[in-house]
């Protein structure tokens, strides 16, 4: 059973409720109401940021536990912190100045990246094998 995928994978759902809750918090100091998405650049970011997390949500978990099947749990846990690292820098950046979010973007991307070709080699394995 892969409990460290399992762990980091509540740990990835977790933050997407930080981030939630950062846009909560953001529609009150910029009194933005639901359901507009806009209206003041800083609260815009911060929305960004947590919609831009689940648009990748959907890439990450599918690899993260595809590797964590077909190669390793510990390696896919620990590649899967760096994304939920590479997250949690990019929307803090992002909240501060659009411009300063690319290293915690990169960080994110590669992570995934990691863990679609891992998950992609360890399926290729296990079909030759099989």
């Amino acid at each position: 059973m892969p409990h460290w995928t399992a762990l980091v994978t509540l740990l990835s759902i977790a933050v997407y409720f930080w981030a939630d809750l950062n846009v909560g918090k953001a529609r009150g100091t910029y009194q933005i109401k639901a359901p507009a998405i806009s209206g003041d650049p800083n609260f815009e970011r911060i929305f960004r940021a947590h919609q831009n997390m689940l648009e990748w949500m959907p890439i990450f978990l599918p690899a993260l536990w595809l590797f964590a099947l077909y190669l390793s749990d510990r390696w896919a846990a620990l590649v899967g912190l760096v994304w939920i690292g590479g997250r949690i820098l990019y929307t803090l950046t992002y909240a501060q100045d659009a411009a300063k979010r690319g290293r915690g973007f990169a960080i994110q991307a590669a992570a995934a990246g990691v863990l679609f070709v891992g998950a992609l080699i360890g399926i290729g394995k296990a079909l030759l094998a099989g």
